[in-house]
């Protein structure tokens, strides 16, 4: 059985790649959560991270036990011991992600899913988690009685709890902020954080974030160096937020658009159940293609497309990332090159294609 290695680009590789990366315009970045994927992605040429998702630094033990004290908590006594502890987790990873990046872009989404996925479903993960809360196992089933939804994926999730559940959002603001100044201290490039709000569909959702956003940054003390580097954005990745580009331009540094989300509300498909009929679709030739791997231009393209004419037109200086499966495909790439987008964010693996793409595609 011969040995494992990680793959490496070098040799006629990575000159060609180094020549592509001289003729493209937008950059390469990726989406990755931890140190070792970061790693990963800067061996294969990443320029930054375009997605941290936040929620997936949660899945240890620990931490979720933490996590679910905080949704499940009933006086603001326990929630903010909760809150206290998550902070500390995460500290240490975001100043850990921002250290390996180096002074590379490094763009956190705020928590995104449902709360659902992360309580407890079956009757002996049930009874655990109320003898760990220290909660009467019928008082932990009324409580998760009350926070179960019918279609949570189009329900309490994303912006969503960052109004409902402001303390969710000032956890992770503290976490984010908590790191970038550890980070500060310990290199000397500048940290480059992107914070962005996933999910949003009005002006006004932006706008109630940003105030929140702002005021925990400004009394952080953090930008009154250039040692960090702030930036607020938000997830396009409904519909209606590409209606109303322009009035969400104007609250906004970045828009950053995921292609998984906005090809599933667009369609009104499932991309988890999707599978079931889509094979049979493009064997009768119904969709030439599935268009959660190569994107749909003549729907979801297009309202990518006319989102960036009305946000640039709103704010001129608004940064343009695409993030989700469709950043690491080369034929939506292509597409995404003509929009003139600043840059796309990909799974690690998939950096290197991106950066030759991007460059046959002049863009």
């Amino acid at each position: 059985m011969l040995a494992l290695a990680q793959p490496h680009i070098g040799g006629a590789m990575g000159t060609v790649l180094g020549w592509s990366d001289a003729s493209r315009k937008a950059a390469v970045r990726t989406n990755v959560e931890t140190v070792e994927s970061a790693k990963t992605a800067l061996s294969f040429g990443a320029e930054g991270i375009g997605l941290a998702r936040s929620e997936h630094m949660f899945f240890s033990p620990e931490r979720m036990l933490a996590l679910r004290r905080m949704i499940l908590s009933e006086d603001e006594e326990d929630r903010s011991r909760a809150i206290g502890g998550l902070v500390d987790f995460q500290t240490g990873d975001y100043s850990a992600l921002f250290s390996t990046m180096a002074g590379m872009p490094v763009n956190v989404r705020l928590f995104d899913p449902p709360l659902h996925e992360f309580l407890p479903r079956g009757e002996e993960e049930i009874d655990d988690t109320a003898a760990s809360l220290g909660l009467a196992v019928r008082a932990l089933r009324l409580r998760l009685e009350r926070l179960a939804e019918i279609n949570p994926m189009l329900g309490h999730r994303g912006v969503r709890l960052a109004i409902t559940y402001p303390e969710i959002l000032q956890m992770q603001m503290q976490a984010v902020l908590a790191g970038a100044r550890a980070a500060s201290e310990t290199q000397s490039e500048p940290v480059l954080v992107e914070v962005m709000v996933p999910f949003v569909s009005t002006a006004t959702e932006v706008a109630f974030v940003r105030e929140r956003v702002d005021a925990m940054v400004a009394n952080s003390g953090l930008l009154r160096s250039d040692r960090v580097q702030f930036s607020f954005g938000t997830m396009i990745e409904l519909p209606r937020a590409c209606l109303r580009a322009g009035d969400i331009a104007q609250m906004v540094d970045f828009f950053s658009f995921g292609t998984n989300d906005l090809t599933q509300t667009t369609f009104g498909i499932s991309r988890d159940d999707a599978p079931t009929f889509l094979a049979a679709y493009q064997r009768k030739g119904i969709y030439d293609s599935d268009p959660f791997v190569s994107v749909d231009e003549k729907g979801v393209g297009e309202l990518i497309a006319m989102a960036i004419e009305r946000g640039r037109a709103a704010n001129p200086r608004l940064k343009i990332g695409i993030c989700g499966e469709n950043a690491g495909d080369p034929a939506s790439l292509r597409f995404f090159a003509g929009l003139g987008v600043d840059y796309v964010s990909c799974s690690p693996y998939r950096v290197p294609v991106a950066r030759l793409t991007l460059a046959q595609s002049r863009g």
